[in-house]
């Protein structure tokens, strides 16, 4: 459904043309998590929601990927003013973590 979007995030992964807020690197080190963990769960994965914001009908995306372990991770991400990928935040499920 969202396969255009999800090509052009892929092609700004691939490019490095991407930012990560403080708030995307503060759950990716909470959820022990690397940069090429988000990449590979973006240049794998599917847009499974687009959701709109209210006050600026900015589209942002949750899109559901894999890690280089293989875990299920979302990453929410938008096609930001400036042409590049910003990725919002990042996550994993509680039932994915190890103990």
């Amino acid at each position: 459904m969202f396969e255009k979007i999800r090509d052009k995030m892929r092609d700004l992964i691939r490019s490095l043309e991407y930012v990560m807020t403080i708030h995307g690197e503060e759950e990716m080190e909470n959820d022990k998590l690397s940069i090429l963990d988000v990449e590979n769960a973006i240049l794998t994965g599917e847009i499974i929601e687009r959701q709109r914001d209210e006050n600026t009908a900015e589209s942002k995306y949750l899109v559901v990927g894999k890690t280089l372990d293989d875990l299920d991770i979302t990453v929410v991400a938008k096609l930001g003013p400036t042409g590049k990928l910003v990725i919002i935040t990042v996550y994993r499920e509680e039932d994915e973590y190890e103990n």
